[in-house]
């Protein structure tokens, strides 16, 4: 019913910069926070950052100040622009959004596919 299509991720240097965008699609009413998550090689997932539909964000402490959310309402996607890239940034960055249905009371979850980032040294 919904989908999430994320894409720039791909390799860069350290000190770099990358660009991601998440848009989704389907029976969408309203979407509450649209989050960006990552996902190293062997380790848990984790929180990156948020975007609320009040305007509010938030963010990891090992990104705050090289990384920025934002969100087009109008177009259901968010972005997360990525500075000053570090190697321990790698990993597979997924989208996630918190989406009422059309006909819907309820708050569903949804995922994207991910994308990979790769800094190298």
């Amino acid at each position: 019913q919904v989908q999430l299509v994320e894409s720039g991720g791909g390799l860069v240097q350290a000190g770099g910069s990358l660009r991601l965008s998440c848009a989704a699609s389907g029976s969408i009413s309203s979407i509450n926070a649209m989050d960006w998550f990552l996902q190293a090689q062997g380790k848990e997932r984790e929180l990156v950052a948020t975007s609320t539909s009040d305007g509010r964000t938030n963010y990891a402490d090992s990104v705050k100040g090289r990384f920025t959310v934002s969100r087009d309402m109008a177009k259901n996607t968010v972005y997360l622009q990525m500075n000053s890239l570090k190697p321990e940034d790698t990993a597979v960055y997924y989208c996630h959004a918190d989406v009422i249905l059309y006909g819907s009371i309820w708050t569903y979850a949804y995922w994207g596919q991910g994308t990979q980032v790769t800094v190298s040294s």
